[in-house]
């Protein structure tokens, strides 16, 4: 089966199914701490391209820390430069978990996205 890394938070519910759902798969999981160790510009970058998804779709908008920062007002005006260099400075701005194989990524969990992306 393939290699998947990924970016996850232990504590959390959504990434715990995930984790489950991908090993059932039978998928060997390199695990990454999201807020331990978010991943670098370089690597949102990468993962930005790969995704195809807008750079909005990885922020935790339902996160304590987005709110605490008031980003729904201020992402507009940043560029997407700034987007990536605070999504890296504080993995809990980071939609989870974040999955990739190297050359596809999928952020959050919905059945049908990694069924589609995942399945073995």
């Amino acid at each position: 089966m393939s290699q998947l890394q990924v970016y996850h938070y232990p504590a959390c519910g959504t990434c715990k199914k995930a984790v489950k759902w991908l090993q059932q798969e039978g998928h060997d999981l390199t695990l990454r701490h999201i807020k331990e160790e978010p991943p670098t510009p370089a690597e949102l970058s990468d993962l930005i391209a790969k995704s195809g998804l807008d750079i909005k779709k990885f922020f935790n908008t339902s996160g304590e820390v987005y709110k605490q920062m008031n980003l729904k007002d201020k992402l507009g005006d940043m560029t997407e430069d700034e987007k990536i260099q605070l999504l890296s400075s504080n993995g809990m701005l980071i939609k989870r978990p974040v999955v990739t194989d190297g050359s596809s990524v999928t952020v959050g969990f919905k059945e049908d996205v990694f069924a589609e992306n995942w399945k073995a």
